[in-house]
């Protein structure tokens, strides 16, 4: 798992650290295959928000969370599907 160091204007470590390093860890178990998913399938699927889950998706881009490749692809009508690379 990426190491948990969140930061920003609103976080609070000991409010926000464990639940977002909890939400970080489900994110990547499910995309560590490197297939697509939209964000209401990982929310489904990880119980989280599907807002929750992009903001994890961002995060990965960061370098301090593994400098992941963060693909997206259109589907249709305002839908996309996601994936995570190295």
């Amino acid at each position: 798992m990426p190491v948990a160091n969140f930061d920003g204007e609103t976080y609070d470590r000991d409010r926000d650290g464990a639940r977002l390093a909890y939400q970080m860890s489900a994110v990547v178990s499910m995309v560590k295959n490197g297939s697509w998913w939209t964000l209401k399938e990982l929310s489904r699927t990880t119980g989280y928000p599907e807002a929750s889950v992009s903001a994890r998706l961002r995060d990965l881009r960061k370098p301090k969370f593994g400098s992941f490749n963060v693909e997206r692809k259109y589907i249709s009508r305002g839908l996309w599907a996601y994936r995570v690379t190295r």
